[in-house]
């Protein structure tokens, strides 16, 4: 499955660059939208049919958090250790980091709270984080494990890399995964600016 998600990513931009014309990829963001609705739908029906997990889901209660929880925290912590290697404060690179894989809103947050640099910084970050979460996570799911697959995604387990998680994993999984992306988008908006206000 990775090999055949970079293939796919590969053949893109390749037709991007010579074979399709600007009057039809200057629709693109229409089509993938088009695209992620009938992956949801797929992925909505193998969890319909699971009615059991839905079920075993409840017994988890407030266990659920823990998933979005590590996410963050090892997403934050991470960052924080690579950003100060590279001369950021903790407060910048956490930033990024809180970002999740949300580019569009972490960069642009950023470099309207921080600076344009820094907000470049997050969105090829968290660009760059969805990207090798599509190639990953069935990796992960095989050899590692299928709740530390959820990991990678982020905020975008809920939509852009759901699909991935759902092909990878389980029903089960796949409603974990969605409900950690839910939680981590809901937080990026909040995190983001309290990250770059700490002083050090």
């Amino acid at each position: 499955m990775s090999w055949v998600i970079l293939l796919s990513v590969g053949i893109g931009i390749l037709s991007g660059m010579m074979i399709i014309p600007p009057s039809i990829s200057q629709h693109s963001g229409v089509l993938i939208n088009i695209g992620l609705c009938f992956l949801f739908f797929w992925v909505g029906l193998d969890i319909g049919k699971s009615k059991e997990n839905v079920a075993k889901l409840r017994e988890y209660g407030w266990r659920i958090v823990l998933v979005p929880t590590g996410v963050a925290i090892g997403s934050i912590s991470a960052t924080m250790l690579a950003g100060m290697m590279m001369g950021y404060t903790a407060g910048e690179a956490g930033a990024v980091g809180a970002g999740f894989g949300w580019y569009s809103l972490s960069g642009v947050l950023i470099s309207d709270l921080h600076s344009v640099k820094l907000g470049t910084i997050a969105f090829i970050t968290n660009v760059s984080r969805e990207l090798v979460a599509l190639i990953i996570i069935p990796f992960v799911a095989k050899k590692v494990g299928f709740l530390e697959s959820i990991a990678p995604a982020g905020a975008t387990a809920m939509d852009t890399t759901l699909p991935v998680i759902s092909r990878a994993t389980s029903p089960e999984i796949s409603i974990i995964a969605f409900l950690t992306g839910v939680l981590l988008t809901a937080v990026v908006p909040v995190l983001v600016p309290l990250l770059l206000k700490l002083p050090f």
